[in-house]
């Protein structure tokens, strides 16, 4: 029986000389593990074998959390730097009426947003002229409208932030941009003791954008400066 080795000299020696390189690849390394379990027989059990393929089984669920929190870090500093970028347009104006024109505009293309809505609940009707002008981004309603709004009149808890599809948004937030938004996150707004409460509203044509297994950190961040800017303006 021959002693000679059954691959060329050059292979073997580059083999020999740098045998981390079968180790890094899974092919070969499967490929000589099979080889070894058909030269043993088939009545032999390979333990190292077994251990090997449960090793590398565990490594590919380790790489597939690595790549998803490697995944999720970045989409969170994505929506921080965000809602950054929306904060500091938002506080730019030194007019409430540019102010809330920018929230109709720039804010909500900054947010990637189908529509922003204010809604301030007041005694007193929409017939003010500002309230007219700043119609696409503001209405008026009566007093208990936006608790009513967030729970679908069902009563109950009121979260400041609330997520959610929509199926048929209300003409009375969204006007004539209604057909089209499928998701929306609801800011519940605090204006301080003796003042009724608002809502902003932040609609989306992407019915996934906006959901309740979402975190709402970011949007209650926003919504923190918000009622700051706007009691600025309500003096």
């Amino acid at each position: 029986m021959s002693s000679q080795p059954k691959i060329e000299d050059a292979l073997r020696e580059a083999i020999i000389s740098r045998p981390d390189v079968i180790l890094d690849d899974k092919d070969l390394m499967h490929a000589l593990i099979a080889a070894n379990e058909r030269a043993m027989g088939g009545n032999i059990v390979d333990l190292r074998g077994l251990a090997m393929e449960r090793l590398e089984a565990r490594l590919d669920r380790l790489e597939d959390t690595h790549r998803s929190v490697i995944a999720a870090a970045y989409e969170n500093l994505a929506g921080t730097n965000q809602i950054h970028r929306a904060i500091l347009r938002m506080l730019d104006p030194l007019e409430f009426e540019p102010f809330l024109r920018d929230l109709g505009g720039e804010v909500a293309e900054i947010l990637r947003v189908y529509a922003v809505k204010l809604v301030l609940e007041s005694v007193q009707n929409d017939n003010d002229p500002a309230v007219q002008r700043l119609g696409d981004v503001l209405s008026v309603a009566e007093p208990g409208f936006i608790d009513n709004y967030l729970t679908y009149g069902r009563g109950g808890t009121v979260r400041q932030v609330t997520l959610r599809q929509v199926q048929d948004a209300d003409d009375v937030i969204y006007g004539d941009k209604s057909d089209w938004v499928r998701s929306e996150a609801c800011l519940k707004l605090d204006f301080g003791d003796g003042r009724l409460p608002g809502l902003l509203v932040l609609g989306a044509d992407d019915p996934h954008m906006f959901g309740p297994q979402q975190g709402t950190d970011l949007l209650a961040f926003f919504t923190g400066v918000f009622e700051r800017a706007m009691r600025r303006w309500l003096g």
